[in-house]
């Protein structure tokens, strides 16, 4: 490390306050009440820990009307730099901007962890639930599980990308694993949407997927169609299923991935898939519902 370096690290922990402002939601719910406060402490990374200085993070719907029990101060999609670092940890992170998003960490010893699953550990951490979140001026991170951003990319391009984008991309890589090819069709609902959109862009501009987009309006189609989408279908005004198959030759898509966690939205999916076609849902839908296709039907045409 040159010896300007350790001046320059002595300074930067010089400057770190000892509390700082965050958004704190009070009462959520429907009625939900969030504040502003100045005296929130920041705290001393501890081993495999950083110390990150947000410049963005996005906003968090889900914790403010209480859908799940999170901590106070939400928010799980957020950028900064690193500005002090923990035991265990590389100084080489000092200075690196990073992204803090939902997975905070994982046991990195269960079975899934070990087979790369860490998302489906038993004992993860989530940022926002077990832990503070991203609407604060400073956060903890663990080094482990951070994602660095390139300097190419902006902020505000690069939070969103950290949930919805790794959502989408999880979503779209389950069509690899049943072994579809550039060019094969993909029914995406909810295209217009937060997360549908840039599903679109991974299918269609990295993949090569031949994407049908759903959704509805003139404002969801423009934003489907500019995301890359071949096909546009509003399912206000069009038979879904029947245009899909206009469009496919009669068969129906290879894949279909629903976005919308609405009964309407899993009750198509059947019907816009050829026989063998896959289906994958992203959408949270209701705690209790029947799947209106039966088990003859599902085994003729070779879904699960």
């Amino acid at each position: 490390m040159p010896p300007n370096d350790d001046r320059r690290v002595a300074n930067i922990m010089d400057s770190i306050p000892s509390s700082q402002r965050a958004v704190v939601v009070q009462s959520p719910g429907n009625n939900y009440e969030m504040i502003i406060l100045d005296d929130i402490p920041v705290r001393t990374p501890g081993a495999d820990e950083i110390l990150v200085k947000l410049s963005f993070s996005h906003s968090e719907i889900r914790a403010v009307l209480a859908w799940g029990a999170y901590n106070p101060i939400i928010g799980h999609e957020g950028v900064g730099t690193v500005i002090q670092t923990g035991p265990n940890v590389s100084p080489s992170l000092l200075h690196q901007r990073v992204g803090v998003k939902w997975l905070y960490s994982a046991c990195t010893t269960c079975s899934a962890c070990q087979r790369g699953f860490n998302h489906y550990c038993a004992q993860q951490k989530n940022t926002s639930r077990h832990v503070p979140g991203t609407l604060q001026q400073y956060v903890i991170a663990d080094a482990r599980f951070i994602t660095r951003i390139p300097e190419t990319v902006s902020d505000e391009v690069a939070a969103p990308l950290l949930c919805a984008g790794l959502t989408m991309a999880g979503a779209v890589g389950r069509l690899d694993d049943y072994r579809l090819s550039s060019g094969d069709w993909v029914v995406i609902s909810g295209s217009g949407g937060g997360l549908g959109h840039l599903g679109v862009q991974i299918a269609a501009r990295i993949k090569g997927f031949r994407v049908i987009a759903v959704d509805s309006g003139e404002v969801k189609r423009k934003v489907s169609l500019e995301s890359g989408a071949e096909v546009f279908i509003d399912y206000r005004t069009e038979d879904v299923a029947a245009r899909v198959r206009e469009v496919t030759g009669g068969e129906g898509a290879h894949a279909t991935i629903v976005v919308p966690g609405t009964r309407e939205a899993f009750a198509m999916a059947p019907q816009v898939v050829r026989n063998m076609g896959l289906i994958v849902g992203v959408g949270l839908p209701p705690n209790e519902m029947d799947w209106p296709i039966s088990a003859t039907v599902s085994a003729a045409r070779g879904k699960l």
